[in-house]
């Protein structure tokens, strides 16, 4: 399956570092989250991937172009690095699209500006490209394949620790939850569709909004409750979180990796 991964968005709540590179590239540990995210994808198998670029799109091309297989891999180097021996994997099996859909559309738009690479697929995966999960992805992708329904996304608890309040008529406050307690969930970023997701996609719209209220008047769209670990990278207090996970060995994200025992909504 290929994996279309938004990633021409500015951050603008991320700024400190998506002034000078996009957001997809703000390194965690020694690779950007962009890489992070697509080696969580390769672990499932998913190795095809339609990068949707935009706001400084040069920075992503140029980390794809001139990358070799050491930079990804342990390797032994000998003859003051003329032999290069790779160990283990190299990660360079990938085929990623790098197609630059502009600077101001929106996921929408983006993703119809891909639509050629993606509408003779039976189904595809997208992300917003600023986000890890632990989520078991081929449960996910049996869960929706025996749904017949048009896409399918990932419902994550909030991750703020919120108060939720219930106000009266006439202004008093009748209960204050914290919204960890609350019954609620969120759009997690993780969105597996079929192609006839474009015939419910009208120019100009956002993927998460009119289409998906079309979707869900059809009962044609699938939420994916998943409880364990998921993080956003939405601020620099995510960024030091997922950071901190790196620096301790801790990548849940991938299969293999040590796996953490801590919601992300206890950071």
């Amino acid at each position: 399956m290929k994996t279309v991964l938004f990633c021409g968005g500015q951050g603008m709540r991320i700024r400190e570092y998506s002034e000078a590179v996009p957001k997809p590239m703000i390194p965690i540990g020694h690779q950007p989250i962009l890489w992070h995210l697509m080696s969580y994808y390769a672990t499932y198998g998913h190795k095809d991937f339609v990068l949707c670029l935009g706001h400084k799109a040069s920075v992503i091309k140029e980390f794809f172009l001139s990358g070799r297989p050491q930079t990804f891999a342990d390797c032994v180097v000998s003859g003051f690095g003329r032999n290069v021996e790779i160990i283990g994997d190299a990660r360079d099996d990938w085929r990623i699209a790098l197609i630059d859909t502009g600077i101001a559309p929106n996921v929408g738009e983006r993703l119809t500006a891909v639509r050629s690479h993606v509408e003779n697929e039976e189904m595809f995966f997208a992300n917003y490209s600023d986000g890890l999960a632990d989520v078991d992805l081929a449960s996910m992708v049996e869960t929706f394949r025996r749904s017949n329904k048009v896409a399918c996304f990932l419902a994550v608890r909030p991750t703020m620790s919120m108060h939720l309040i219930t106000i009266s008529a006439d202004g008093r406050p009748q209960s204050f939850r914290n919204a960890r307690e609350a019954d609620l969930w969120i759009n997690g970023g993780f969105f597996i569709m079929r192609p006839e997701i474009f015939d419910y996609l009208r120019d100009g719209e956002d993927l998460v909004g009119d289409p998906f209220a079309r979707l869900i008047a059809e009962d044609k769209l699938l939420a994916f409750k998943h409880e364990g670990f998921w993080c956003p990278m939405d601020t620099l207090k995510d960024r030091q979180f997922l950071e901190e996970l790196v620096d301790r060995g801790e990548t849940p994200w991938l299969q293999g990796g040590v796996s953490s025992s801590l919601r992300i909504a206890t950071r």
